[in-house]
């Protein structure tokens, strides 16, 4: 079995676009929550959002201009807009520019979705009912499909290897991230562009997952304080948007060309519930079969973990669940172990979240500086006993971390990132 590396990162996100803002941001413990900005929100119980700002809002922000003409930008989704930007970064900074048939056919791509082109569906729905079908767009379908994003990147770079869209809910681009690997070990690709995409926030879903009563509603008018996994005062999750974009490669095929290695995704893992559609069993069976099944890929053992990026939203049930798995795995471990949540500084980002998540850790690996975790002012006393990171990153270097991306629908991923 081949060794997997990634060689380039590329992210858009509520705290900036581009991977060294986006990283700057998270280790200060920036705030990516705000206030929604694109449609009416006054009878939403939840009124906040992690969005992605553009650049006349933020040096940092998203300029799709940058990326895609005008008529190309009405022809697709924003969460293809949001791809095409992070896969273009990622693909700069691993060098990769596949030149011969041979070269392309070897070049693979796996992009994940939680939805597709959510606002992209809603708008098209009204716009059918309001002014009939013949108004509609030959473009509507392409525009929103959840394999787009995944086939726009390969289209614009020629890649012709294995293709495909995860669409497996809140585990869906850590889910890519480990298809993608599992397609390099075994041989059918030497290179892989893999990650999330997600551009979910519109009135619809929001209304659902309000009614579902999974997102925060406390905390409307302090938005910076409202998203807080692991902090006995969570009421619910914040959504956010963006993507998340890495180079995978084989370990040979990156040294050949000289390449630059970032870090090794050693292993990953995935496990079903079976118990119901949007909650964890209260033990988190599944999350820690996943978590185990990756250690076990790696050869490692739970003393070899040096920090946790947990997959925890800030719902009461959700991270109870993920908090007793985590106490299972890592049972006699105390301030040695770090664990947080990045989703505490800019919402969940459902299917792009695994994704961007994995950025974050790979950052870390890099620079010796563990992720925070925002609002952990009444940590849950069931993990408390752990490193929680709270406020700002800590400086602390580590050889090997886990990653976790669990979803509706009891899917459980996990994956273990390394120093090479």
């Amino acid at each position: 079995m081949r060794r997997v590396v990634i060689t380039g990162l590329g992210v858009v996100s509520p705290l900036g676009t581009g991977v060294e803002p986006f990283w700057n941001r998270v280790k200060e413990g920036a705030n990516g929550i705000r206030g929604i900005t694109r449609f009416e929100t006054g009878d939403l119980a939840c009124r906040i959002a992690g969005e992605v700002v553009d650049r006349s809002e933020d040096p940092h922000g998203f300029d799709i201009d940058a990326f895609l003409d005008v008529k190309e930008q009405r022809r697709t989704g924003r969460f293809i807009h949001f791809a095409i930007a992070a896969a273009q970064e990622a693909i700069n900074q691993a060098g990769i520019e596949p030149k011969t048939e041979a070269e392309k056919q070897r070049t693979g791509t796996i992009i994940a979705t939680g939805v597709g082109g959510f606002p992209e569906m809603t708008a098209g729905t009204r716009l059918v009912d309001e002014k009939g079908p013949r108004r509609a767009s030959p473009f509507l379908v392409p525009s929103f499909l959840a394999n787009l994003a995944a086939g726009q990147v390969s289209i614009r770079h020629g890649l012709k290897g294995p293709i495909g869209a995860p669409v497996t809910a809140c585990a869906a681009s850590l889910q890519a991230l480990g298809d993608a690997a599992r397609l390099i070990r075994c041989g059918e690709a030497d290179v892989m562009v893999a990650g999330g995409a997600e551009a979910c926030i519109d009135r619809v879903s929001y209304a659902g997952f309000c009614a579902a009563k999974a997102m925060s509603s406390r905390r409307n008018d302090d938005p910076s304080h409202a998203s807080r996994p692991f902090d006995k005062d969570r009421d619910g999750f914040i959504m956010g948007e963006g993507a998340g974009i890495l180079i995978l490669e084989d370990y040979e095929h990156a040294r050949a060309r000289g390449a630059t290695i970032l870090a090794e995704l050693s292993s990953y893992a995935t496990a079903a519930d079976a118990h119901h559609v949007t909650a964890s069993p209260p033990d988190g069976e599944g999350g820690l079969r996943a978590m185990r099944q990756a250690l076990a890929g790696a050869g490692l053992t739970p003393a070899d973990i040096g920090y946790v990026n947990a997959h925890s939203t800030s719902t009461p049930v959700g991270d109870s669940a993920e908090i007793a798995a985590l106490n299972t795995l890592f049972e006699g471990r105390g301030k040695d172990l770090a664990v947080s949540s990045s989703k505490s500084l800019f919402g969940h980002l459902l299917g792009a979240a695994g994704a961007v998540e994995a950025v974050a850790c790979v950052k870390a690996l890099e620079t010796g500086l563990l992720p925070p975790s925002r609002n952990l002012d009444n940590p849950d006393d069931a993990i408390a006993h752990f490193e929680m990171v709270p406020g700002k990153a800590v400086a602390r270097e580590v050889s090997h971390v886990l990653t976790n991306g669990f979803g509706f629908g009891g899917v459980n991923a996990s994956a273990v990132l390394s120093k090479v």
